[in-house]
């Protein structure tokens, strides 16, 4: 078939060969700059054109988008801002599609008094079709969404662009990936001092974009933040802002949580109530600031599994007693109560109120039973010989890291600005370093035991003598957070990631960097270290893993198999096999996405050897003998009382061999003693669980 370019053609469709449109008479264009062949309408944009699906010849009959503009109401001011607006949105493609989530400009050209854009097609639906086809989205999907977009978000500002017309329309999550799209660059514009300061054409969507916006025409990074919060909102009520918007103006946004469908975190509830204010002064002023706010609490922000491939029975965790149910419901009602009432400082009474009952039915199940290993029920009865041997409960915040030293004899943690220090075998608390400003995200011993070293958000690097329990230096370099550390086996060479999206390598006798290593583009939260020092593994938030040649630091391969953000990686002993686990995959509705969110790697071919289905992976460790895998997770929402799980594995099988359920929170970070007879586990419940095995 041919398709007929008059955007006026009731019926634009003809066989091949036609020379003429058999139903307005057009000449028909076979191929558009002798390149295209336009398939069918996509779209029709008003009267001044259309938009087609079409095929580029020149790779191989890709699929691709055609945009026309044709010449009506020549002259008119209509037409004159219609054809700048496409003139416009060609030259921001050719300066943003660089970026892999948005779409690629192919082409632009004058034929036939027409103006034509080609450009990247984007296979898959966007927001709006997503959601009628769902239904509901909950806190996690939102705070995954956000956490896709937001970058993109980023990098358009930082460019001096505002798109203008953030919207679910105008979002695409791709079939191949689960990642998101943002596409129509029509409206969006650069910004200067002098955009700024003149009032401008009013463009956008009205209930998704702001007041500055529709009323002065004046649009800033916020505006963009705006119509993000928006589209968030429409999300989760189901509800158009364009219809509060034709009712109500923009009081709407001062009461958007009397729409919800579900409770939020309070976390997330005080994000989108900042991206929704009504007052530019008082909103977010860059996507930097909603990406921190939004991973302040939660560092790896991970949504619970959406589809499940392996569904097992869901029982009542036996270490609270029943009625932590009905307290836990009854928080729940006054948390709703204190929020309607009080808003944002309801729903800060309602989270000091949470946090204070948990730790109390904590003290409360710690005091009753601190020997006994608490089993999911499903998993009891295979015979694993496992016992929750202590609790630790001195940190007054989440625990983000643990680590055990080569001894066997010493537990190190880290959570808020300071590294405590205990006895593995009483639990008793040995001393605390201080010296960080700012969260300390990740410590680690050296293999011969000496020293101690840690990774904080105050950019910097502090190393330790765990004999005399003082810093010894501070390793200065990054320009952001630092999340992750590995040692060489000679304790000689330190490897930390950082939110900067670069591996740096240090000399640790010396304190001097080595080198940087920096070819992912987003978050480095993830590195380990084969055991012969040879080959370093790295996992991002750009969902890839890398593996790289310590001695020069040269990228080996990259690992393109998980579907979402790569939270932990960690060599087998051998250095054989590499184990990564990452948040849970994402395909919309229909059953078809995937819970596997682990996975084994062959390190010499770069193959995926098996794929194990767990919950939202936080965390991995293998055990010292190689046989076993532990795996951390978020806690399940759903779940009663929320609980959080450890997983032990059969890397022989891949089964499952026991579920640990003890943490009423995240489960942040695990690790083996050198013996492979103790687990030791951080959670966001404040607290470190010591296992023993056998």
């Amino acid at each position: 078939m041919i398709c007929c370019l008059n955007p006026d053609c009731p019926n634009p469709q003809n066989p091949d060969r036609k020379k003429f449109c058999q139903t307005c008479s057009t000449p028909l264009v076979p191929l558009l700059r002798n390149r295209f062949r336009v398939i069918r309408v996509l779209s029709d944009e008003g009267g001044f054109g259309r938009t087609y699906l079409s095929e580029d010849i020149d790779k191989l009959n890709e699929p691709c988008v055609v945009k026309q503009l044709a010449p009506k109401f020549q002259g008119t001011w209509s037409q004159k801002k219609a054809m700048e607006l496409f003139g416009e949105e060609a030259k921001r493609l050719q300066e943003l599609g660089e970026h892999p989530q948005i779409p690629t400009l192919l082409a632009y050209f004058e034929q036939d008094n027409c103006l034509y854009l080609v450009q990247q097609l984007i296979n898959g639906q966007n927001l709006l079709r997503e959601l009628q086809l769902r239904k509901t989205y909950r806190d996690w999907d939102i705070q995954s969404i956000l956490l896709d977009l937001l970058p993109i978000i980023k990098f358009i500002h930082d460019r001096g662009v505002i798109h203008r017309d953030i919207k679910p329309e105008n979002i695409i999550r791709r079939k191949s990936d689960g990642r998101l799209t943002l596409i129509d660059f029509g409206s969006s514009k650069q910004f200067s001092a002098k955009v700024q300061n003149k009032m401008g054409t009013s463009i956008g969507s009205h209930g998704y974009s702001p007041i500055e916006q529709i009323r002065d025409g004046k649009a800033y990074p916020a505006s963009d933040l705006f119509g993000l919060g928006a589209t968030c909102f429409h999300l989760l009520t189901g509800i158009s802002p364009f219809h509060l918007w034709m009712e109500h103006g923009y009081s709407w946004v001062a009461n958007w949580q009397q729409y919800l469908r579900c409770p939020l975190s309070s976390e997330l509830t005080q994000v989108l109530d900042k991206l929704l204010k009504k007052d530019i002064q008082q909103r977010y002023q860059s996507a930097d600031e909603v990406i921190r706010d939004l991973t302040k609490k939660h560092q790896l922000l991970l949504p619970p599994a959406i589809n499940s491939v392996v569904k097992k029975p869901v029982t009542q965790p036996p270490d609270f007693p029943k009625k932590y149910v009905f307290l836990r419901n009854l928080l729940l009602a006054v948390g709703v109560g204190l929020v309607l009432v009080l808003g944002g400082s309801g729903y800060r009474q309602y989270r000091l109120l949470q946090t204070g009952l948990s730790s109390s039915l904590n003290r409360s199940n710690n005091n009753s039973a601190p020997s006994e290993a608490v089993l999911d029920q499903s998993t009891k009865s295979t015979g694993g010989n496992i016992a929750l041997a202590n609790t630790l409960t001195g940190h007054d915040e989440s625990v983000l890291s643990v680590a055990i030293s080569p001894d066997g004899k010493t537990i190190a943690s880290s959570g808020d600005r300071n590294i405590k220090l205990w006895d593995l075998a009483t639990g008793q608390q040995i001393s605390t370093l201080s010296g960080h400003s700012q969260t300390v995200n990740v410590v680690s011993f050296t293999p011969d035991g000496k020293t101690l070293v840690s990774g904080s958000d105050d950019y910097t690097i502090k190393v330790w003598d765990l004999a005399t329990k003082k810093e010894i230096r501070t390793l200065k370099g990054h320009s952001d957070s630092v999340h992750a550390l590995t040692i060489s086996p000679d304790s000689q060479t330190l490897i930390d990631g950082s939110d900067d999206n670069t591996i740096k390598v240090w000399n640790l006798a010396t304190g001097k960097q080595i080198r940087t290593l920096s070819a992912h583009s987003y978050w480095v939260r993830s590195v380990a270290l084969s055991k012969d020092g040879v080959t370093l593994a790295s996992g991002s938030f750009d969902k890839t893993i890398k593996l790289w040649n310590v001695s020069n630091g040269k990228l080996i391969r990259t690992l393109t198999g998980n579907m979402q953000t790569v939270t932990s990686v960690a060599f087998s002993p051998d250095g054989k096999t590499l184990a990564s686990g990452s948040r849970d995959r994402f395909q919309g509705t229909g059953g078809n996405g995937s819970d596997r969110t682990i996975k084994l790697w062959d390190v010499a071919t770069g193959k995926e050897i098996r794929a194990l289905a767990a919950n939202t992976v936080t965390s991995i460790a293998f055990s010292p003998d190689g046989k076993i895998l532990a795996s951390a997770s978020r806690v399940r929402e759903q779940s009663p009382g929320g609980v959080s799980t450890i997983k032990l594995w059969n890397l022989s099988t891949g089964e499952e061999i026991i579920t640990l359920t003890g943490h009423t929170n995240t489960v942040t970070a695990l690790t083996f003693s050198a013996d492979g007879k103790t687990l030791v586990s951080g959670s966001e419940d404040n607290t470190i669980k010591i296992w023993h095995l056998s």
